[in-house]
């Protein structure tokens, strides 16, 4: 049995002390997640710029690829009369919501000609619900039922243009007869802001005067 000496000396925490350990546990614990959030949301950013940055590295070899293999042949869309000149920028014809640009390209890998198609391929580059997009076709001169092939390359992209070297200076659009000495490719992206990349195209003309 407890002595009256010793019930005296027994104490407890003070609701002033429980409420004062509350409030540093409240603290700790606030900034304990603020931290925690900030080092999520700066992995899922570093995360998203990687992806795109792949995806605009993917898409600039593919463009690379095509734009040093255009063809000196008339385009056509959906069975229609072949198209004046040999590089086409008009966004309606590509349902795309930005710039757009569609050629024929030469050199599409046919081995054996074991494919009932040609070697040369009808290419477009378009940007639908902020994703840019390669779309082609099987046959170089598509009918009216055929349906494109369309592949995303890019994400995150809201608008996407571009300018072509006539010899001179850089265009918005391309008027000359055969094709232009370079294309620039400007891409508007969600994680790097604008992004420019020049292509230079095959063709008889002095490329040295790109600049």
């Amino acid at each position: 049995m407890l002595s009256n000496h010793s019930m005296v000396h027994q104490k407890g925490f003070t609701l002033l002390e429980v409420l004062i350990a509350i409030a540093i546990f409240a603290v700790i614990s606030l900034a304990s997640f603020s931290i925690f959030d900030t080092v999520i949301k700066s992995e899922e950013k570093s995360t998203a710029r990687i992806a795109q940055m792949n995806e605009i590295q993917r898409a600039f070899m593919i463009m690379e690829r095509d734009f040093l293999q255009i063809s000196k042949r008339t385009l056509r869309i959906e069975g229609e009369a072949p198209l004046d000149g040999f590089i086409h920028t008009d966004s309606s014809e590509f349902e795309s919501s930005s710039g757009s640009i569609g050629f024929v390209r030469s050199g599409w890998t046919n081995p054996g000609l074991l494919l009932p198609r040609s070697d040369m391929q009808s290419v477009a580059y378009r940007l639908n619900e902020e994703k840019l997009e390669r779309v082609h076709y099987n046959f170089v001169d598509a009918s009216l039922s055929e349906i494109p092939k369309t592949r995303q390359l890019i994400s995150g992209v809201k608008e996407v243009s571009f300018e072509f070297h006539n010899g001179k200076e850089w265009n918005n659009t391309f008027e000359g007869e055969g094709l232009p000495l370079a294309i620039s490719v400007i891409l508007d992206t969600d994680q790097f802001g604008v992004v420019t990349r020049k292509f230079l195209v095959a063709g008889s003309a002095d490329t040295s005067k790109v600049n």
